[in-house]
């Protein structure tokens, strides 16, 4: 429901950005487009936002500096800090909802790339990566199927099988190619 229309809002939000009468958005209006940005992942849309905020909005607004912390270390790929700094504020109203899905986004997005990127390792390093806790980790990692060695404190992650791509016949792509050039020629 969240990510149903999250560009529909984004384009909301950033033309209440260049539509504002003084030139100048209100706080809300940045702080939500750029948790929006983040939840996204588009690091450079959230970047550039942090560059146009006037000075006074900034320092009248502590939360969107907050939230551009998290930015921050989402562009470092620094999960711990990431984390970190999701937890350590208790978020507006305007933004709680954003940031906690944030928080589940760059949760499913550390899993994902462990799963792709490692054939071993360890419990704290998921741990770190997820910010979970170990034992809710080892539980987690065990209900994806992935293999938990308690002792040695290693996970065994599987790695997701992509969706194969259908590739067009040979046949397909000449039959195209021989429409596109005989239209050409028309």
């Amino acid at each position: 429901m969240f990510a149903s229309n999250i560009d529909k809002i984004v384009e909301d939000l950033e033309r209440q950005e260049l539509e504002a009468p003084t030139g100048i958005a209100s706080p809300q209006v940045y702080s939500r487009l750029l948790a929006f940005y983040l939840y996204q992942n588009d690091l450079c849309n959230a970047k550039f936002l942090w560059k146009r905020i006037p000075s006074s909005i900034k320092s009248s607004n502590p939360e969107i500096g907050c939230i551009w912390t998290v930015g921050q270390h989402l562009w470092k790929s620094d999960f711990t800090a990431t984390y970190t700094s999701l937890n350590a504020v208790s978020w507006s109203d305007t933004v709680s909802e954003i940031m906690k899905n944030v928080q589940d986004v760059v949760r499913s997005r550390a899993v994902d790339l462990i799963s792709q990127a490692y054939s071993s390792i360890t419990l704290d390093t998921v741990s770190a990566m997820t910010g979970l806790p170990p034992d809710v980790c080892a539980a987690a990692c065990s209900e994806r199927g992935w293999r938990v060695e308690h002792e040695t404190k290693m996970i065994y992650p599987i790695r997701k099988i992509p969706d194969p791509i259908v590739q067009p016949s040979s046949e397909d792509q000449l039959y195209k190619l021989t429409d596109f050039v005989s239209f050409l020629e028309n």
